[in-house]
């Protein structure tokens, strides 16, 4: 009898791929489910984004193949965006690396950096792809802690420990400020420690950065403005979410010429480049004025925000106002076993779909997350329904 490979054995399906199963079935009942559970931005790229894809789709010459690495217009875009926006600069020739999303980034810094059997340390709560890829890759992933007391910034004591008893070699940490899920801000005071670290005990720091403009009016931060960082540590960033372009698959991975060069080499041999429209559209993209920034990453959120923050009141949830990011986490009451049992109360009697916080790790379990990213009209329509029937 066929059986799958033993790596299947150590993980699960994604909780969303599950879980939007569920919810089709309950919209095909005709139950109408509001989902406030997934951060995929529901408004356009900005119309010269759009434009310029259409320009290059009517090109007969634009349909081949595109070098793995990018071409040239995309990375001096993403280039003057790192200039233009984080004060860093970039040789985008050899400092930057277009990516089909940051997502796959998390898998070709692993395969390049880590061998099987090795540690990789991951947030806990953090981002359930850091975890999984780690075990599907057979890698074994090491959690540090995350607590609400501490900001949701790492304990670097608790850090120190780990490495101190760890008995195998230990290649990369991941980060991920603002982050996700709590909304914790990016600290430079955390970055430099960061950087400190990864020096001391000769791993790589990987910040995955694709949030650091949503609800931020300040310039956003990057770990590469540590000086030195770029010896250390590489920053993965998205289009997804700044620019509305979940569905385009355009990210971007950057650090020193060297852990460039060994990236790109697990991403020559796993894919093929990018649709020349889509890079170059990409590219247009990166040039948004800085009111388009404000409007979609800032005051959109802003509004909704509000909405989502009445929810977790309604529900007798707690969080800090000072989070950001496009998602809203809170503390659930304590007449509630676990994040789940409200969840799926939520779901069953308000017909609202919201994620339980046991999804991003163990100290995730007495937390739920409200996505921003669903019309101003929908928020109003879950309140009322959480109003009435919870």
């Amino acid at each position: 009898m066929i059986q799958p490979a033993e790596r299947l054995n150590k993980v699960s399906e994604y909780y969303f791929s599950r879980k939007l199963k569920e919810v089709a079935r309950l919209n095909a009942e005709g139950k109408d489910i509001i989902s406030l559970a997934i951060g995929s931005p529901d408004m356009p790229p900005s119309d010269q984004t759009v434009k310029k894809l259409c320009e290059v789709a009517h090109d007969p010459s634009a349909h081949g193949y595109q070098p793995t690495m990018g071409t040239p217009e995309l990375r001096h875009a993403m280039a003057a965006f790192y200039k233009r926006w984080y004060g860093v600069e970039l040789d985008p020739d050899k400092e930057v690396l277009p990516l089909i999303g940051s997502k796959e980034g998390i898998l070709h810094v692993t395969l390049a950096f880590v061998n099987p059997g090795e540690y990789v340390l991951v947030p806990n709560p953090g981002y359930p792809t850091y975890t999984s890829l780690t075990k599907l890759l057979g890698v074994e992933p090491v959690t540090y802690e995350l607590e609400e007391e501490n900001g949701w910034q790492p304990d670097f004591s608790q850090l120190e420990q780990i490495m101190k008893y760890a008995s195998k070699p230990t290649r990369l940490l991941w980060v991920n400020y603002p982050h996700m899920p709590t909304g914790a801000p990016a600290c430079m005071k955390t970055y430099e420690q960061l950087v400190d670290f990864a020096r001391r005990h000769n791993l790589v720091v990987v910040n995955d950065n694709p949030y650091s403009f949503i609800l931020n009016e300040d310039r956003p931060l990057s770990i590469l403005q540590v000086p030195g960082a770029k010896d250390c540590c590489i920053e993965l960033n998205s289009m997804s979410k700044s620019h509305n372009m979940p569905g385009w698959r355009v990210g971007l991975c950057a650090s020193n010429p060297e852990f460039i060069s060994w990236i790109l080499k697990v991403q020559s041999n796993i894919e093929s480049g990018t649709f020349r429209g889509i890079q170059l559209a990409a590219a247009e993209a990166y040039n948004n004025s800085d009111e388009w920034h404000h409007e979609a990453n800032v005051d959109t959120y802003a509004r909704r925000r509000k909405l989502a923050e009445e929810i977790m009141r309604t529900l007798g949830c707690t969080f800090d106002k000072q989070q950001v990011g496009m998602f809203l986490w809170g503390k659930i009451p304590s007449a509630y076993k676990n994040a789940e049992e409200l969840t799926e109360r939520v779901l069953n009697e308000a017909r609202v779909f919201i994620t339980p916080g046991f999804i991003f790790g163990r100290n995730g379990q007495r937390y739920i997350r409200i996505s921003l990213c669903a019309k101003e009209e929908k928020i109003e329509q879950a309140l009322e329904r959480i109003r009435k029937t919870i």
